[in-house]
């Protein structure tokens, strides 16, 4: 291995060499713990420490990086504590996610430290991300993220690349190109023959470097990274290298043939440089024990500290709790008496643009929202408003916009991610479930990004353009949805739901942007999240319900002359309101609960089911679900008609009082 040492001193060298053999002890301890049952995995980095431990030190100490299961030395290069890094090896709380998450699944804005999901490709768009703050901040920074040769070939590496390309981001791309993913080798991955021949196709520079050559890895990324800070733009930096253990040590070598690893053994990161620093006089073998009998001490120390602390106590409370940020929502009142008359569409609009103006750190992305404003029109004129740092439009992918509203989130900043359908988010769902849901359960850091999803049938836009999908999300906590089903309520809601850090997906049915209007406050205002209303006083039957359908149930409630209907509209799904839920089944005892999506899966069942469950002696008769047909949403208008659960709401409530 050849080592060019140009003008570094013996103390960088000894630093480097220091900061190279740290985590390869710690990872030889790790061994032994594994094998008597103290860890329960393991993903070894042996053999691949110099690209970690290269490109941290390469970099300044506030700028981010993204690592992978085999990252340890960016970890230890960042100063981690070792009883705490121990601590979440083990799943004590004193790591970083309380017991949560395991190994290197958590992130430290102490350490600017953002760390993986086991989805692996979902991470580089959140690189993206905070890149984009530091530019918007006109801040000279770099984020570095890393990548293996396997998780390469996900959808989620071409988006963030893409975006970081086209947006001109100031990120490095590591691809750490160990030859397998877990067991399937490189030319069952792809066809082409190194990750730089992708760089001209991006319009980035491109590099590769001998991954285990220390000097080499922090010698590139440090001019990489100068050069970046200076003239912001991406950056693939390919590391050849090999792992020298399994993917996991249970997945174990056997798919390796054994002259690969003979040929790699001679180029291990750590032997070879201390070889070198011992030829060149630089390291005597009196200092090089000295200092690996101080870090052997190091580790012992972190260990039993980790070791002597218990295993977390259960507080259901707190793990409910930690879904969500904390957030005390203060419902604030317009400043005046001042309406106007607005469609849905244009109370949106006025949302948004007035918590652009409220909220300097807020960033909206989507397609074609810039100078066209929208499929819709719902930001048409904001660019002249905003300028295009703050009204951006997006390449078509979802999934890296979605990372994007994360890695901002993790600088401080504000993001409504636009889904040109609520359809599309399909293709970002990853991002939203995995990543935006469960992230401060997992390490305290909220997503502050609000999802804008129009949504819904009516308009004979076919299967892809008109689901109702917010089920979809109903079922993941650390989510909250709204849905509003008026002009008030759509930009109360939707200010709300921007003011809130927590990950908001908020439903607007397309069919009411421009068929419905109403007086409402010029001013800024909020509505509660999780909070419902009653929008029509009944006695005899109650229509629990939301967006489209309470405008069906009003409609009905209008024609009906024998019959006295309650209305509840709903406007949050999560959380939603079970003490108005409550009150309304008392005061009628006989409950329909009406949506648009289908029936099956749909929200109507859980609550339904909650209802059976908590306010059964309140019943006069079984609890009724009124939904759209168990088919995907048809194109031909009667078909459609057919599948809506409108003229079947009418016979439901007639049978209903009947019972």
């Amino acid at each position: 291995m050849n080592y060019n040492r140009k003008d570094y001193s013996e103390e960088e060298l000894i630093q480097l060499y220091r900061a190279l053999l740290k985590p390869r002890m710690i990872e030889e301890r790790m061994l032994v713990l594994l094998r008597q049952g103290k860890v329960s995995k393991w993903f070894s980095g042996i053999g691949q420490e110099a690209i970690s431990v290269g490109s941290a030190l390469a970099l300044e100490q506030d700028e981010y990086i993204l690592p992978l299961h085999r990252n340890l030395g960016v970890f230890t290069s960042r100063g981690v504590e070792l009883d705490r890094l121990f601590a979440q090896f083990q799943g004590k709380i004193h790591g970083f996610t309380k017991g949560r998450d395991r190994s290197f699944h958590f992130g430290s804005n102490e350490h600017h430290i953002v760390g993986m999901i086991s989805h692996l490709g979902p991470q580089l768009a959140v690189a993206d991300g905070i890149a984009l703050a530091d530019l918007l901040e006109k801040k000279e920074k770099v984020t570095l993220v890393f990548s293996g040769d396997g998780g390469a070939s996900e959808g989620d590496f071409h988006e963030a690349l893409n975006v970081a390309a086209v947006w001109g981001l100031p990120v490095i791309f590591m691809i750490e190109n160990n030859g397998y993913g877990l067991s399937t080798p490189n030319n069952e991955q792809f066809k082409f023959k190194h990750f730089i021949d992708k760089g001209s196709a991006y319009g980035i520079d491109a590099l590769q470097i001998d991954g285990n050559n220390i000097l080499e890895v922090y010698d590139t990324v440090r001019q990489a990274a100068a050069s970046i800070r200076k003239n912001p733009r991406p950056m693939l930096i390919e590391a050849i290298t090999f792992r020298m253990r399994g993917h996991e040590e249970a997945s174990g070598t056997k798919y390796v043939p054994k002259e690969l690893f003979e040929k790699w053994a001679k180029k291990d990161p750590v032997e070879n440089f201390e070889r070198y620093l011992l030829d060149e006089l630089v390291l005597t073998q009196k200092a090089m024990e000295s200092i690996k009998e101080e870090l052997r001490a190091e580790i012992e120390d972190g260990l039993q500290k980790a070791f002597a602390e218990p295993m977390p106590e259960v507080n259901r409370e707190q793990e409910l709790d930690d879904m969500y940020k904390p957030f005390d929502q203060e419902v604030i009142k317009p400043a005046s008496d001042a309406k106007t008359e607005r469609r849905f569409v244009d109370a949106i609009s006025d949302a948004l643009r007035q918590s652009m103006e409220r909220y300097p750190e807020l960033v909206l992305m989507g397609q074609d929202i810039a100078e066209y404003g929208g499929v819709f029109k719902v930001t048409e004129g904001f660019v002249d408003a905003f300028g295009k740092g703050r009204v951006r439009n997006t390449p078509l992918c979802e999934s890296a916009i979605l990372g994007v509203g994360l890695g901002m989130s993790v600088r401080g900043q504000k993001s409504m991610v636009e889904m040109q359908f609520a359809d599309f988010v399909s293709a970002g769902f990853s991002q939203i479930v995995n990543n935006l849901a469960k992230s401060h359960y997992r390490w305290g850091q909220n997503a502050d990004v609000v999802v804008r999803m129009p949504t819904g049938a009516g308009t004979a836009a076919g299967p892809f353009h008109s689901q109702s999908n917010e089920a979809w999300f109903f079922h993941t906590p650390g989510l909250k949805i709204v849905y509003p089903s008026s002009p008030y309520d759509a930009k109360g809601l939707l200010n709300a739901a921007i003011e809130d850090p927590n990950p908001v997906m908020y439903f607007e049915h397309k069919l009411l942007y421009r068929s419905i209007s109403q007086e409402i406050p010029d001013d800024y205002y909020t509505v509660e999240i999780g909070k419902a209303k009653t929008v029509a006083e009944g006695s005899d039957l109650t229509i629990i319900t939301y967006g489209m359908g309470v405008h069906w149930a009003m409609q009905l409630q209008q024609e009906l002359t024998d019959a006295s209907l309650e209305i509840l509209d709903l406007r949050s799904l999560l959380p939603w309101d079970k003490e108005a839920v409550r009150a309304v089944v008392a005061k009628t005892g006989r409950v329909i609960i009406l949506h648009e999506d289908t029936m099956t899966g749909g929200i109507g069942g859980e609550i339904a089911a909650w209802i059976s469950e908590h306010c059964f002696e309140l019943l006069d008769a079984p609890v009724a679900r009124v939904a759209s047909l168990d088919t995907a949403v048809p194109f031909s208008p009667p078909l459609e008609q057919d599948f809506l659960p409108r003229q079947r709401l009418r016979d439901k409530v007639a049978a209903m009082l009947n019972y």
